[in-house]
């Protein structure tokens, strides 16, 4: 039997998903399935404990896992997690996991702007630099939450695949 952790609105008690096959719903352990229907693209129509609800998914982030859902007038963020994830969380080996400490270049090529200096802050996806390769403008993110020690890339300035770009402390 497969199990899920389901966290509302960052409340410390998960709630206990389970199914019996890939293909049978997620239920809370220990009760019968509930009826959903989907009524749109992002609608459902949940009937529980005799009570009929509108449910809609606002916004679904797989990268995350987390959905954020609107029930009535109450709007809720959910995150999901396997037995796996939920388990490197509570031995804090998915913070360390996430740790970079510097960006390389992915292929050779000419850094046309630096959007960083050391002592930045960035989140994981903001902008780093620009470098261009094969006549296009690849824009280099930050793979994860850190702060910026040092820019080893200059502007206007050739670099090899592999060549140290950006270190974060």
């Amino acid at each position: 039997m497969a199990k899920l952790f389901a966290t509302i609105n960052t409340h410390k008690d998960a709630i206990v998903l389970e199914r019996t096959s890939p293909s049978a719903p997620w239920v809370p352990a220990g009760e019968g399935a509930a009826d959903l229907v989907r009524t749109g693209p992002s609608t459902f129509s949940l009937v529980r404990n005799g009570r009929s609800h509108r449910v809609l998914v606002l916004k679904e982030d797989k990268e995350n896992g987390t959905v954020r859902l609107r029930i009535g007038a109450h709007t809720y963020t959910v995150q999901l997690q396997d037995d796996r994830s939920r388990l490197m969380q509570t031995l804090g080996l998915d913070r360390g996991a996430a740790k970079v400490k510097e960006i390389k270049a992915p292929m050779p090529g000419m850094v046309l702007n630096i959007l960083v200096k050391p002592g930045d802050a960035v989140k994981k996806n903001d902008p780093i630099l620009v470098l261009e390769a094969m006549k296009m403008e690849n824009l280099i993110k930050a793979p994860g939450d850190a702060t910026v020690s040092a820019v080893h890339a200059a502007k206007g300035k050739a670099v090899e695949k592999g060549q140290l770009l950006v270190s974060f402390g």
